[in-house]
């Protein structure tokens, strides 16, 4: 069965989100402290699972006759909720290096598992999703 261009650069962005937005998070909580190298992840991660869930959603528009439409509706609020927390980790973690807050920079890792965790979940299903059909 031949791959889907879109398809391919879906899974390969989402997986770079990933890999970039977990360095970033768990990055952050070894050193104890954020950083900006930390900030620059969590922004490319938003960017790269930004292109993935937009291409994820063109596809989805092709494919609904053989995914359940509930499946659908709840992969797509998920991920549009993560990417809002994702958004929110970001400018927060932005703000805190601006203002260069030493107490926030040494807390702010709790906050960004939290996040990472709540990520992952749409992440997880749309992966299952994209198993079974």
């Amino acid at each position: 069965m031949e791959m889907n261009t879109e398809l391919l650069y879906a899974i390969i962005t989402t997986n770079l989100a990933l890999v970039l937005y977990t360095l970033g998070v768990w990055g952050e909580k070894k050193s104890g402290i954020l950083k900006k190298w930390h900030v620059i992840l969590f922004w490319l991660g938003l960017i790269f699972d930004s292109t993935g869930t937009l291409l994820m959603s063109n596809i989805s528009k092709t494919v609904t006759k053989t995914i359940p439409e509930i499946e659908l509706v709840i992969h797509e609020t998920a991920g549009i909720f993560a990417i809002i927390l994702m958004i929110f980790n970001a400018l927060c973690a932005t703000w805190i290096l601006k203002r260069n807050n030493e107490h926030m920079k040494k807390i702010f890792h709790k906050f960004s598992i939290l996040i990472w965790f709540i990520w992952l979940i749409p992440y997880c299903i749309g992966m299952i999703m994209g198993m079974h059909h």
